[in-house]
């Protein structure tokens, strides 16, 4: 726009100005759901990264809540060790709901 300069926040963030993170970024579409991940963006900074995921994922009020964490912060499984991994749970019945009853009109547990 002409005529028109916006202030833009100073992001105060430890990382190097020239090397951006990746950040994960969830959204949570209403109260009382859970966020949902939705993508990723590259920033200089949590609160760069938090403008940038509002600015990306949420342009037409999609949300209420968003998160964003570092992909680094992120440990995953790896799926070719999948058997391995979550294979203890198969001896463990116990977990395993088979054993309940379900009550009267409950429809999803």
């Amino acid at each position: 726009m002409q005529g028109h300069s916006e202030e833009r926040p100073v992001d105060k963030s430890p990382v190097a100005p020239d090397r951006a993170e990746v950040y994960e970024v969830f959204v949570r579409p209403r109260r009382g759901l859970s966020h949902t991940h939705v993508g990723s963006v590259h920033a200089h900074g949590p609160d760069t990264a938090l403008r940038y995921a509002r600015d990306l994922y949420t342009r037409r009020t999609e949300g209420v809540g968003l998160w964003v964490v570092p992909a680094a912060a992120i440990k995953s499984s790896n799926p070719d060790e999948k058997d391995m991994f979550f294979d203890p749970a198969e001896d463990k019945t116990y977990r395993h709901a088979n054993s309940y009853e379900v009550p009267e009109g409950v429809e999803h547990l």
